[in-house]
This record gives C-alpha cells, structure tokens and sequence, in this order.
C-alpha cells in the first residue's frame, strides 16, 4: 500500500466540504493500493510525514498567507524531517478569497526548503464560493491518489 496524506486546515463549512471533496475523489474505489490519511495541520505530527508516500496540502488563505496552523506544523517539523523527505511530492489546494498568490509562494517557499517535489500545479479557488471547487476538489484528489498508485510519483 502507498500512503497518500491529505492535510487540511478546515475552519468554516465550505473548507470541511473542500477537504471531504479532495478526500472522496482520492478514495475513489478503482484506486486498490493506496492508503488514505487525513489529518489536520494542528494533528499532523513530524512522524507521519515521514510515512507519507505523498502529500496534499489544503489551507485557506490568511491575510495573503498560509493558514496559522499549516504554518504551525511546518515549525515543529521543519528540521526533524529535512533530510529525511528530500524529493517527497506533494500537492497544494487553497481556498483563497482573493487570489491565493501570498499563500502559494509562502507554502512554496518552505517545500523548496525541504527539497519537496510538485507533482501537480496548486489548485487555487478563488472568490466567493462555488459549489463548482467541489468538483474541482475531487478530480485533484483523484489525480494525486491515481499517479501515487501507477508510479508516477
């Protein structure tokens, strides 16, 4: 089995209903090999991100930023997990009431740090909220989920 960690900052109704869409699409039931685990950033220790295959991370922009909490967990696990998760892909969803740039470059600058591999573009959904980020949600999980089981990443 391959893991595929989702971990999602989900403050309001319309980020829970985001991370379940990227949650339900990564499970899809033609997927038979991979594992998924979902955590919140404030859950989410430096431990399991060593035993992740691969890594979605979901956050709402904050003031042009990441959320506090995904910021959070990149504090407490930064150095603990450096050398040991070089090349680890991962894939970055934010829901951004503007335009989701400060958040973007702020995430990606700490997994250029850690030597982090994108395996997909960010996912940035943007504005007020659509019913439509759903769907967009569940195909992103279900690409990660689908390359992590044929080998692509």
């Amino acid at each position: 089995m391959k893991r595929l960690n989702i971990i999602a900052h989900t403050p309001s109704e319309n980020t829970v209903k985001l991370r379940d869409a990227i949650v339900a699409g990564a499970s899809d039931k033609a997927l038979k090999t991979v594992e998924i685990v979902t955590s919140s950033p404030l859950e989410t220790k430096p431990e399991q991100l060593l035993t992740a295959d691969a890594i979605v991370l979901f956050t709402p922009e904050n003031f042009g930023y990441m959320s506090g909490a995904l910021k959070d967990l990149f504090d407490r696990s930064f150095y603990n997990i450096l050398e040991k998760t070089q090349g680890l892909p991962y894939a970055l969803c934010v829901r951004a009431g503007k335009d989701g740039t400060g958040t973007v470059r702020s995430v990606e600058s700490i997994t250029k740090g850690l030597n982090w591999r994108q395996i997909q573009p960010p996912l940035v959904l943007k504005g007020e909220y659509h019913p439509d980020f759903e769907h967009k949600a569940h195909e992103y999980g279900q690409i990660i989920a689908a390359g992590l089981e044929v080998g692509l990443w």
